[in-house]
């Protein structure tokens, strides 16, 4: 056979080869990337089953790397006082995971400090629904503060400023 006979012969399935071979790479490299969000067990999140901010946010935490378990309820004041989210944090959907209370729209990399660092709190928030927020637009340069409460933080004080 003649070199260029081989060289079209042979060339497709090398072509397939090679992108197949890359595609499992890409698939493995991404699995790495969220593996230290698995470290933290399952999300548990309580939020009304009518609420389409809601979830969109949960559908973000999961393109994160979170494992999230849903609890859809038309009571979500009873889950933000059994954990003590002071009224003024409340927002639409509180989430439980790694033994924090994350309230509303919470920015990931907010979530990720608190669970590298673990202060002693009982958990943070972003009060109210701002636009832009993850599931309110997802824009990254919206600026609003991320709240610690509980345990050292007392009432509240800035654990985060987002679009910083």
């Amino acid at each position: 056979m003649k070199p260029i006979k081989i060289i079209f012969t042979f060339a497709p399935a090398a072509a397939l080869a090679l992108g197949l071979a890359s595609f499992g790479a890409v698939g493995m490299a991404h699995a790495d990337s969220h593996s230290d969000m698995a470290d933290h067990g399952t999300m548990h999140v309580t939020k009304s089953p009518t609420c389409g901010c809601c979830g969109a946010w949960v559908a973000l935490a999961r393109e994160e790397g979170y494992d999230i378990e849903v609890t859809d309820t038309a009571d979500v004041t009873s889950v933000k006082l059994d954990n003590d989210v002071p009224g003024k944090m409340w927002a639409c959907h509180t989430a439980m995971i790694d033994g924090y209370v994350v309230e509303g729209h919470v920015p990931f990399a907010a979530l990720a400090k608190l669970l590298e660092e673990r202060p002693d709190i009982a958990g943070i928030a972003v009060p109210g629904m701002p636009g832009g927020s993850p599931g309110m637009g997802n824009d990254p340069a919206a600026r609003y503060d991320v709240m610690a409460f509980g345990g050292d933080a007392g009432e509240g004080e800035v654990f985060y400023q987002a679009g910083l």
